[in-house]
């Protein structure tokens, strides 16, 4: 067996995880691999099994079949072990509301089988401030900064964040961002669940989105945008119409509408196609030949939303397809 001490290997290795409540069939065959250092965005839609999924990897589940390794090891049968070498942040700490941040750092420090330094850990989520603020006087902010303050205590090699910037302000949620990279930086695995798509763009170096207990898409964040098409869009007068983008490259496709703007109406026309660089060069080229002039032109590769939209909207899909089943019979 691999040592939790081996750098080579996969952080967390899950293969072909199957899990029941029952008769629900939570997790269908989930497979992934976090690597050591990185931060792995696991998304999904409400009911994807992402949240049963990080209960296993965590060993507070048994799977029915498949395998699970965390630094090397079954996580269910050496918990203690991945304890001491994991930080996890919930969506809510049970903090002592009447304690200050440093009574509560160093009553976690007594707690917890890792070696850190108080005031260092303080420092490090930016609380030096609040040191002798009591809990109940934190912000929503302040107290996401000390959860992270005992998550990341002694410096775990794996960090699971759940749902971490939930309710926080802007500032806020960058400044833990800002934390989170410092981690990856560091060599810290991080593996975040978050219904904020924003971020998960910007701070993950892979994601995977779950849909109806398996992986429905997976990879860097660069192969997970090109699964859908980027788009050029613009505004051309409405005479011009768009009869000159016919002549259009195999795998481009375009639409069009009629939008009222300041100066008068306009036509907003979208191209969209696998490979955006060359379709824009296209597109200049046959505007300068047909003398057209394009107005608000933009060139917007796609979104994490549109490919969770697309994944979700299959969910839509399939339930409908259900019930028109159900009623068939």
């Amino acid at each position: 067996m691999r040592t939790l001490q081996d750098p080579t290997q996969p952080m967390i290795a899950v293969r072909d995880l199957h899990f029941r409540y029952g008769d629900h069939h939570a997790v269908r065959g989930v497979s992934l691999e976090v690597q050591p250092g990185e931060v792995y965005a696991l998304l999904g839609t409400n009911g994807a099994g992402k949240t049963t999924t990080l209960e296993l990897i965590q060993g507070f589940r048994r799977p029915v079949s498949g395998s699970i390794s965390v630094m090397g090891v079954d996580p269910r049968a050496n918990q203690a072990l991945i304890r001491r070498r994991t930080g996890a942040m919930l969506q809510e700490a049970g903090f002592f509301p009447e304690l200050t941040v440093r009574s509560t750092v160093r009553l976690w420090s007594e707690l917890s089988s890792r070696v850190d330094d108080v005031d260092s850990i303080i420092e490090r989520v930016g609380l030096s401030h609040k040191r002798t603020t009591r809990v109940q006087s934190l912000s929503g902010g302040e107290r996401r900064r000390l959860d992270l303050a005992v998550t990341i205590w002694g410096s775990p090699d794996l960090i699971i964040l759940d749902e971490p910037t939930t309710g926080l302000d802007p500032a806020s949620r960058m400044t833990l961002w800002s934390l989170v990279r410092q981690l990856r930086d560091h060599g810290t695995t991080v593996v975040l669940t978050t219904h904020q798509l924003e971020e998960a763009e910007s701070l993950a170096d892979r994601v995977a989105i779950m849909h109806q207990g398996k992986v429905a898409v997976s990879g860097t964040l660069d192969e997970v945008l090109a699964t859908e098409p980027a788009r050029v869009t613009f505004d051309v007068a409405v005479a011009a119409g768009t009869g000159w983008l016919a002549d259009h490259p195999r795998g481009v496709a375009f639409s069009h509408r009629e939008v009222r703007r300041p100066h008068g109406a306009r036509m907003e026309v979208q191209v969209s196609g696998a490979d955006p660089v060359a379709n824009l060069r296209w597109l200049l080229d046959a505007a300068a030949r047909s003398r057209v002039d394009l107005e608000r032109l933009r060139a917007n590769p796609a979104s994490l939303e549109e490919v969770f939209l697309r994944v979700r909207s299959m969910d839509l899909m399939q339930s409908h397809d259900q019930q028109d089943s159900e009623v068939s019979a």
